[in-house]
């Protein structure tokens, strides 16, 4: 999904995220507040936006992360392109027509995940299902590439079968997560991954305690998607979750407990801290100003590095001016 909103005006960009834990004395817990932001060309769909954050660029390899719904809505983002990452889509609800320039024309539902990789370039469009406004809600996220797959071919993949972890419960009845990318609890996705990552869909029983096994080098981070939830971390107490927030762990956590009272959803994210700095701009990843421009120039001359998204024309959405500044790094201060 194309990514416009203000900060378009200025650079997205991350640092190290091995610097993230100089100083540190052990892991710790920060709520964050998704925002709301205006989506290219859409206006009137609500989108909640959990990554990046000022203070938190990315998590693992994780950099973006937009919640789009629930809402009714009639959903049209034209062909857009995109370089260096991975977009997941997760769906909950609806579905959503995807076609890109590699030939791909996929309908994808609730319990199945699409994996793009744009590697050096692929344009993409998504629809919702039919001409009429309808109900719809899914995460969409992007994952940064290492610099050994960044600038490869393109791919695409569909798996609407992934693999399920029982969660045994501290109290009440066993929970459950779909692993969605990379490993959960020594269960793998089997969708490509580049990095070592984990995407899981959490499911918590109404009257549940249940404890998530997590990798102590890696850093962790909770998005709520609905009912209530209460995070229990031992060095910062019990944190309320709910659909607005992500709930930032840090790293050297080998376990973090949650529960609920009336039933409850939630997202967990999380990887080996990325390998490199990055840069990124609308809906590029690269690593330096001239890369993005290089980018921008390519998809505006209509050339064949991006190619032609299947069963469109000419409609496609058209790059924003770049800022007036070089692009630089921001670095993360948390």
């Amino acid at each position: 999904m194309t990514r416009l909103d203000a900060d378009e005006a200025v650079t997205t960009a991350v640092g190290q995220a091995q610097e993230s834990a100089s100083g540190d004395d052990g892991p710790r817990a920060l709520l964050l507040e998704a925002r709301e932001v205006p989506l290219g060309g859409v206006r009137a769909m609500s989108v909640r936006r959990a990554l990046p954050q000022r203070d938190l660029p990315l998590v693992g390899a994780w950099c973006f992360l937009d919640r789009f719904g629930p809402q009714v809505t009639r959903m049209r983002v034209e062909p857009h392109p995109h370089i260096g990452l991975q977009t997941v889509t997760w769906p909950f609800q609806g579905d959503v027509r995807h076609r890109d320039s590699i030939g791909s024309d996929v309908m994808v539902r609730r319990g199945a995940l699409n994996l793009m990789t744009s590697g050096a370039g692929i344009a993409h469009s998504e629809y919702s299902r039919g001409e009429d406004a309808a109900p719809l809600d899914a995460l969409q996220l992007w994952v940064a590439l290492p610099e050994s797959r960044r600038h490869g071919a393109p791919a695409f993949e569909q798996h609407s079968v992934l693999p399920e972890v029982v969660l045994a419960a501290e109290s009440g009845a066993a929970g459950a997560a779909a692993v969605v990318l990379g490993e959960f609890a020594g269960t793998a996705s089997p969708a490509t991954t580049y990095s070592p990552i984990v995407g899981a869909e959490v499911r918590v029983p109404a009257g549940s305690r249940l404890r998530l096994p997590l990798e102590p080098e890696w850093e962790h981070a909770l998005v709520g998607i609905d009912g209530d939830l209460a995070v229990h971390t031992e060095t910062e107490g019990d944190i309320g979750l709910d659909d607005a927030h992500l709930l930032y762990l840090g790293l050297r956590r080998d376990h973090v407990d949650v529960s609920s009272v009336g039933g409850a959803t939630l997202f967990l994210l999380g990887g080996e801290p990325f390998e490199d700095d990055i840069v990124m701009w609308w809906n590029f990843v690269g690593r330096t100003h001239e890369e993005i421009v290089e980018a921008r120039e390519a998809w505006e001359a209509g050339g064949e590095r991006f190619g032609h998204v299947v069963d469109h024309g000419d409609e496609r959405i058209p790059a924003p001016p770049l800022p007036a500044v070089r692009l630089t790094r921001r670095r993360r201060r948390v």
